[in-house]
């Protein structure tokens, strides 16, 4: 097989050179200077052994006869390189392989459906792969490198972990249909304070629910505790004592077909963000990035 003797920069400024009908045209069409595109043509005729343009003082340039056959070529294999670029481009950009999220155990029904059907959608060739579980589990599995990425609540993260905003929410109050205090949109924390609770008791929401306590010098009387959101969520709809959870359900109707109403804390309380989490310093796969780039969509409209 014969080696080609020329380069792609030298057919794509004789090209520039024919089209323009000036080398001065041709410099500026190219951003290079003029005795560039001299030199680039004359190499070119001389590996080809072919007179491709006569140049005329002060009159530009002539394509010859055979500048013109092989002009019809030369467009054809600039335009076979773009497309190769472009392939090459595209197989390097592909985004592809296996990726592994842990998910904050009550988040993981929030966000879990919609962020593996639009990742999912657009990334159909990742095996994307999630993992529910506990905060301080979840943490440490990102740093074991288990897991590349994690959906967290931004409670008393590490600094050994980076985390990428993607919403923010507030905890509420839920009551049991009928309750007194569910008479107004919202409730004071000192009238939880006679009330029993129902604690969520998963980190970091028991912890943050102790903060909230904590900050307005109101101890809670803890009836129950559980790891579970909805079974807190039904032992509410039984009348069994009040419940704080930063999830809220499109339906106030439990597994058991009783109901609870949501009302907002009457003071004002700190918001806590839902993150990406991941461990500092580490390099995202393009997978990773894609992912957070399709949450940062996904999260806002749930």
């Amino acid at each position: 097989m014969s080696q080609a003797r020329f380069t792609l920069r030298q057919l794509e400024y004789f090209v520039a050179v024919a089209e323009a009908g000036t080398l001065i045209g041709a410099a500026e069409m190219c951003n290079i200077s003029q005795a560039g595109i001299s030199m680039a043509v004359s190499e070119l005729e001389r590996s080809l052994g072919l007179q491709l343009l006569t140049r005329r003082r002060a009159k530009g340039v002539n394509v010859t006869e055979a500048g013109e056959a092989l002009l019809e070529y030369a467009h054809e294999v600039l335009n076979k390189a773009d497309e190769l670029q472009f392939s090459a481009d595209t197989v390097r950009a592909e985004v592809s392989g296996e990726l592994a999220v842990a998910c904050y155990t009550s988040l993981s029904p929030f966000v879990i459906p919609p962020l593996l059907f639009d990742f999912q959608t657009e990334y159909p060739q990742v095996k994307l792969e999630f993992h529910e579980s506990g905060q301080p589990e979840a943490e440490q599995r990102l740093l074991d490198g288990e897991i590349e990425l994690a959906v967290l609540y931004d409670w008393n993260l590490g600094p050994d972990l980076s985390r990428v905003p993607v919403r923010t929410m507030e905890q509420h109050v839920i009551l049991p249909e009928g309750h007194p205090l569910a008479q107004d949109d919202s409730v004071s924390i000192h009238d939880l304070a006679k009330e029993p609770m129902v604690l969520f008791d998963v980190p970091p929401s028991k912890e943050n629910g102790k903060a909230i306590f904590d900050a307005f010098g109101v101890e809670p009387r803890v009836a129950y505790r559980t790891q579970s959101f909805e079974l807190a969520r039904c032992l509410v709809a039984r009348g069994v004592g009040y419940s704080l959870l930063f999830q809220q359900p499109l339906t106030e109707m439990t597994y058991e077909g009783r109901s609870v109403v949501s009302r907002r804390l009457r003071e004002s309380i700190p918001t806590t963000a839902i993150v990406i989490a991941y461990p500092t310093g580490s390099r995202l796969s393009r997978r990773a990035k894609a992912f957070i780039e399709i949450a940062l969509g996904t999260l806002t409209r749930i």
